[in-house]
């Protein structure tokens, strides 16, 4: 086979990989609407069943909500599969390193939808929707959030495997390493205290942005309510690291066309998440508001991956301006 033909067969696996990726954002975004409609117990405590039904019969408008986003799921999952035994097929039909890769990142991806799929169905099934209110709900929140944030690392991973030829550096340099490994956490945080506050948003909602600083700052108050000031501060702290690293690896990579790239998208997200975040907040977060600011959350989490992997995975001979260059192997 030649190499044309490999790449070719490459190139459709990337454009589905790339909708699939759209795909889950789409559920994700969706499923963002649903909690935020409060129509989470739109099903009941009933889980694959709606209300002990495999269709809803004469249902309520969170009812329908509710089992789109499961319709939704269900789509995606049929689309995961095809991606997994598409990448099993290029794996056993042309035998490069590059297919091995893609597939353990299809496998990857897989897996945490299924347990994103399982983290939904505990928040059902424990009755943690809507409006309830318990102990472990937060825990629930954040745990879903995490899972999601993986899952989008191992599909831009596919996306990225199987959008070109990639060279994968097995020593990069620590100190890159670490400080990207700094950001990840910092948006990690970001995002579960996000989670915390659209949370608090919804079960103990204000009238006024006063009336909510004074709930956040009471003694008395829920403790999810009192954590939701490290939202703002954080996406601050963060968005600020993350605007000036982008810049950093920009200038120690400039002659990658990738890294610049992803570097200004990056930095460019930021700034723009950052002015829609505080928009939200003004506006006292309409759902419409909450849907734009997680999708920009996600674009952020997806480019910050995008521009970590094409610095350490950049052409052997764009070598950084200073410090041991990582080997590569193809």
């Amino acid at each position: 086979m030649g190499q044309e033909t490999k790449l070719d067969r490459f190139a459709g696996f990337a454009r589905y990989a790339w909708w699939v990726l759209v795909w889950n954002i789409v559920v994700i975004v969706w499923g963002v609407f649903l909690r935020a409609s409060k129509s989470g117990d739109g099903c009941g405590e009933h889980w694959l069943t709606c209300n002990g039904e495999l269709i809803p019969s004469a249902p309520q408008f969170k009812t329908v909500i509710e089992f789109s986003h499961r319709m939704t799921t269900v789509i995606d999952g049929l689309l995961m599969v095809i991606l997994l035994v598409w990448a099993i097929i290029l794996w056993r039909k042309l035998g490069v390193a590059r297919s091995r890769y893609v597939l353990y990142s299809v496998i990857g991806s897989v897996f945490f939808v299924i347990t994103e799929a399982a983290v939904g169905a505990g928040l059902v099934l424990t009755g943690n929707t809507a409006v309830a209110v318990t102990d472990t709900r937060p825990l629930w929140a954040m745990g879903h959030l995490v899972n999601t944030f993986i899952l989008l690392v191992f599909l831009t991973l596919t996306v990225w495997l199987a959008s070109g030829e990639r060279q994968i550096r097995t020593r990069p340099e620590k100190k890159v390493l670490l400080l990207i490994a700094a950001a990840v956490t910092g948006l990690f945080l970001v995002g579960m205290s996000g989670t915390l506050a659209a949370l608090s948003n919804m079960l103990f909602p204000s009238a006024t942005i006063a009336e909510g600083i004074a709930k956040d700052l009471s003694a008395a108050s829920n403790v999810i309510l009192r954590l939701r000031i490290s939202h703002p501060i954080l996406s601050v702290l963060t968005g600020v690291y993350l605007v000036f690293l982008s810049g950093w690896l920009r200038s120690r990579r400039p002659a990658s066309p990738d890294v610049r790239w992803w570097s200004g998208a990056v930095s460019a997200l930021v700034v723009i998440q950052i002015a829609f975040g505080a928009a939200t907040l003004l506006s006292m977060g309409p759902i419409v508001m909450q849907l734009g600011h997680l999708f920009l959350a996600d674009m952020v989490w997806i480019s910050t991956i995008m521009l970590a992997v094409n610095y350490f995975a950049a052409d052997p001979a764009d070598q950084p301006v200073s410090g041991e260059p990582g080997s590569v192997v193809g």
